[in-house]
């Protein structure tokens, strides 16, 4: 008698280097992206904050050790490596935390190492210009002293020294044509799954009502502010229009800082802030905007980056309002608004432009639903990791 054995799928094991900031949020679209292509999937990770960035998708089994700084994190690095079991590692982001201690792994078990890259790490330090050129006592003090900055493990130092490593890995994927330039790489966009972001089976005023929306035309922020994102620019905008029934509304908050309580302060009367939600209710969340708004800054921090944002008024439909910045032109192409970066007067105008006209954009939404489809699908980067993992 033959015995047929049900053949196991191959797991792989994502290492996140902070659960609690945003390289979570990447980690967790891979994880959707490997379901979809039928693998097991589980995310290994450090927690160096109280809660997750974000919240994951159903089905998506999270191992979290707390972080610690050196030398303690010896100690956590060895809880992790044990977590890591996959038959495949995928390290999210160059940094000793997380490609770093996936090379060890790769070194120790002999199994296939992917390196995902969503930003580049440098840039929030400065980019090019950063250079570490401390006094002698000033090193010692790095070292030595408890709250030291070299004992914190994701130090821009350890991180450049991280990235001569990339070639390492057995394949890289990227989602910018700056960090293709730079790193070279398989370009897999932060896509969407537009069947769960399908405007079809959402109704837009029902969601306003049930988020207390209804009296305003929405302007929306999907995601967490920084600097970089531009928000200031759209609340000068608001400011300019001086149109009472409309609001900004931010999705999730800022985790990091009080940047979020700042732009509070200041344009408090333009702003409504709702808490983060996990992935399966974010469609419902967009469906309330009118607008989605990406006004990102020409920083070389958002060159670097494919905004999730897009993808999120892309796929439901929404006219998006964004600026000339990195990839965001491609991205959108003609489906979308787009101005100069740092322009709120332009913004103003075209806030103007988008509601003087709105079936036209509801139109331009629509298309932009079709591109999303087309080239930032789940199905799309589905498509193209099964491709990178066939020739590991």
């Amino acid at each position: 008698m033959i015995l047929q054995h049900k053949q196991r799928k191959l797991k792989f094991s994502l290492v996140v280097s902070d659960l609690a900031g945003g390289g979570s949020v990447r980690a967790f679209l891979l994880a959707q992206v490997l379901k979809k292509l039928d693998y097991e999937v589980e995310i290994v990770g450090f927690l160096f904050g109280k809660e997750l960035y974000a919240l994951p998708p159903n089905g998506i089994n999270i191992v979290s050790i707390p972080g610690r700084n050196y030398p303690e994190f010896l100690n956590s690095s060895w809880q992790v490596l044990q977590k890591i079991d996959g038959d495949i590692i995928y390290a999210v982001k160059p940094k000793v935390t997380s490609f770093g201690l996936s090379l060890l792994k790769k070194i120790s078990s002999h199994r296939p190492l992917l390196l995902d890259m969503d930003d580049w790490e440098l840039s929030w330090y400065g980019g090019f210009e950063w250079k570490y050129r401390p006094s002698l006592k000033q090193f010692a003090r790095d070292i030595l002293k408890k709250d030291g900055a070299l004992r914190f493990p994701d130090h821009p130092l350890y991180i450049q020294w991280i990235e001569s490593l990339v070639p390492k890995a057995d394949a890289v994927t990227i989602d910018t044509q700056f960090l293709k330039e730079r790193f070279g790489g398989v370009y897999i966009p932060n896509g969407k799954d537009t069947a769960m972001f399908n405007p079809d089976i959402y109704d837009s005023q029902a969601s306003r009502m049930r988020y207390g929306l209804s009296d305003y035309r929405i302007l929306m922020f999907p995601g967490a502010p920084r600097p970089h994102k531009g928000i200031e620019d759209i609340l000068m905008a608001l400011d300019r229009l001086n149109q009472l029934d409309l609001r900004l509304v931010i999705v999730g908050g800022n985790p990091y800082d009080d940047y979020d309580d700042k732009l509070i302060q200041r344009w408090g009367r333009w702003i409504i802030k709702l808490p983060k939600y996990p992935v399966e209710v974010m469609p419902e969340i967009v469906a309330a905007a009118h607008v989605v708004v990406v006004p990102q800054r020409d920083t070389i921090i958002a060159r670097a980056q494919f905004p999730l944002k897009l993808t999120d008024g892309m796929a439901m439909a929404k006219p998006v309002l964004s600026t000339r910045v990195g990839d965001i032109p491609e991205i959108l192409g003609e489906a979308g608004y787009l101005v100069d970066p740092n322009s709120p007067e332009q913004i103003a105008e075209q806030i103007q432009c988008i509601f003087q006209d709105f079936e036209l954009a509801k139109e331009r939404g629509r298309k932009a639903r079709e591109r999303c489809i087309e080239k930032y699908s789940i199905e799309v980067m589905a498509s193209t990791l099964k491709s990178v993992i066939a020739q590991l």
